[in-house]
């Protein structure tokens, strides 16, 4: 989502991946958030768990509307920390799961997630890797072999869906566990955001043409597989960067399980080239009638631009549909 926070650096090193242990949220259960709080249990956590003895700057880190972000410097290495001063834990525990489940398939390099917790006086905080970042955004052609193998490792046998409900932007972003991939995108992505709409705006016209569009929208999926890949859910360009090495980073998901074209929703500000898109379908094939179900899924991201930034996004929206509505027949 435009406007998403991002993180900056790390002082670790990717390929190390596979000897860091395993992270407590292996199982999908929710993120151990701080049993206990001090004054600051920012930096209770830093000055044990993360074995540095002395914090030696913090700086604040710019780029998001949502969320404010600081870099702790330390004499055992740099830590990146997100906090929000209105939303309890749920949401950074949303997002540390997503960095976890990504974090765990050793494909594509994300930040590690180490800590999420309340702070005392209300809001919540979430500590991660420091990421140094290079001076690009990365390699087009890795990037997209690197997320298609991130969507070849990442698969669910629960369905599609995620074991928490998180958010894209700030909208929440229900990932109840559905078996059937067009009733979850259907319900949970688009009807989601078509009912936010008409409690919003009182959008009626939206509302009823894509609730048509919901239940007419099933052929446009025929002959395609559709299995559970793990997505990032929330890939735009100010969600991407390089690491110091020139390794691609991606940053601040919104993680679930779903079809992998789905990935491509946020393709309108995301600067994909056609080396990305040539690299990922050759681990990641292009299904039969991918053309015609792109749209599709920008759909749900101009929807929640809509419902988050109002009427300048309500007109593509509302073309997608139509167009959908007149292919279809509907």
């Amino acid at each position: 989502m435009v406007g998403h926070v991002g993180i900056i650096a790390s002082g670790s090193c990717f390929p190390a991946l596979a000897r860091l242990p395993r992270l407590a949220f292996t199982e999908r259960k929710p993120f151990a958030t701080v049993a206990a709080m001090g004054d600051d249990p920012i930096r209770e956590w830093i000055l044990s768990e993360g074995k540095a003895t002395r914090i030696t700057r913090i700086s604040p880190v710019g780029g998001g509307c949502i969320n404010s972000a600081s870099q702790y410097d330390t004499d055992a290495g740099s830590f990146f920390v997100k906090t929000n001063r209105r939303i309890g834990p749920s949401m950074f525990e949303g997002e540390a799961l997503g960095l976890g489940a990504m974090y765990e398939t050793g494909t594509i390099h994300v930040p590690r997630p180490f800590k999420v917790g309340p702070l005392p006086t209300g809001g919540s905080f979430i500590i991660m890797e420091f990421i140094e970042f290079g001076t690009s955004r990365g390699n087009q052609p890795v990037l997209g072999k690197k997320l298609a193998e991130m969507h070849k490792a990442g698969k669910s046998a629960k369905g599609f869906g995620f074991d928490v409900d998180n958010t894209i932007g700030s909208t929440p972003q229900i990932n109840t566990w559905t078996s059937d991939w067009v009733q979850f995108y259907g319900e949970h992505r688009l009807g989601y955001q078509l009912k936010l709409a008409l409690e919003q705006y009182g959008d009626r016209s939206v509302y009823d043409k894509g609730q048509r569009l919901v239940k007419s929208m099933g052929p446009l999926f025929e002959g395609a597989v559709r299995e559970p890949c793990l997505l990032h859910g929330d890939l735009w360009s100010g969600n991407i960067s390089s690491d110091k090495n020139g390794e691609p980073v991606i940053l601040d998901p919104a993680c679930y399980y779903g079809h992998n074209e789905a990935e491509f929703g946020m393709s309108w500000c995301a600067g994909f080239s056609g080396a990305f898109y040539d690299a990922y379908f050759k681990v990641m094939p292009k299904q039969p009638g991918y053309e015609k179900r792109r749209d599709i899924y920008l759909l749900y991201h101009y929807l929640n631009h809509y419902n988050l930034f109002g009427s300048g996004y309500r007109s593509s929206a509302m073309s997608i549909i139509d167009d959908y509505l007149r292919m279809l027949n509907a």
